[in-house]
């Protein structure tokens, strides 16, 4: 319905929470808000996509792309933040210390985002002035760019962009004119953009994941119509303008993230990250 949350994010809040209630400390993300928001039904817990015998490498990987996200947003120190595409995420709520001192923007659908902003005042959860809810509705031609900057994006200071699990639905047509918008952000600037990789590509022992993954994603009526070599994209985003591109390889971000762990819990590398500055 469009005034409820989308499928694809409710999973994604799920899956952090069970990051949480399932794995061993320490966590590399503790959300439990999401779950909050969402509130799912009792027997959440039992869905067959949140099954602990094969989840384990898919809450890493959601996990993993938000912390990585979360501590880049902080180093990089600039004052605006963009999340497109933001869904349940929740680090203006968990994180106000960081996300206090700029300017965040959350992009979404118009009905997805109204409901959580409904489920916030529920929860007792006040809008503070540096968060602003950026509504787009895409299926009416809006344009994210036009309604960002009405909400008081600043093209003149720098910013971090994010676009996490949103590429594997979009045309690389689209992709492209989106790197090439975001390419045009004052020097400084970052995004952070979050591609599939061709199953030839993973080991053998994750191609039945995401060939799983990609039948639900068709059944739901949201199939994934691109994929990219991690070279292929790193070529498309500096043919858009930006300055650097770097491919953040999975095994880096295991280290970073999951070494001396003793469960064995480690991120599929299904889902890959790059890093673009202008």
């Amino acid at each position: 319905m469009a005034d409820q949350p989308d499928s694809t994010a409710v999973r994604v809040a799920l899956w952090r929470a069970l990051h949480v209630e399932l794995d061993a400390p320490p966590h590399v993300l503790d959300d439990i808000l999401g779950l909050a928001i969402a509130a799912p039904p009792p027997d959440w817990r039992q869905r067959p996509d949140m099954n602990p015998a094969w989840t384990g490498p898919f809450r890493a990987a959601i996990v993993t792309r938000a912390r990585f996200v979360e501590d880049l947003v902080i180093d990089r120190g600039a004052p605006q933040y963009v999340i497109l595409g933001a869904g349940l995420d929740t680090f203006a709520q968990r994180r106000p210390d960081v996300a206090s001192r700029m300017r965040v923007f959350e992009v979404d659908q118009p009905g997805p985002q109204a409901w959580k902003r409904r489920r916030l005042a529920e929860l007792g959860r006040a809008v503070p002035s540096w968060l602003r809810f950026v509504p787009v509705d895409f299926e009416a031609g809006a344009s994210w760019w036009d309604e960002l900057i009405a909400a008081g994006f600043d093209l003149a200071q720098p910013a971090v962009v994010t676009s996490l699990g949103v590429s594997m639905y979009l045309t690389c047509d689209a992709i492209t004119a989106m790197l090439r918008q975001v390419g045009k952000l004052a020097p400084g600037s970052t995004f952070v953009m979050t591609f599939l990789v061709p199953g030839d590509l993973l080991p053998e022992g994750e191609r039945a994941g995401l060939e799983a993954a990609s039948r639900g994603a068709r059944a739901s009526g949201t199939p994934f119509v691109s994929f990219f070599t991690p070279e292929d994209l790193v070529a498309l985003a500096r043919e858009a303008g930006f300055r650097d591109v770097e491919h953040v390889a999975p095994a880096a971000l295991v280290q970073r993230y999951f070494a001396g762990r003793s469960d064995g819990l480690v991120p599929g590398s299904g889902e890959q990250i790059i890093v673009a500055t202008t």
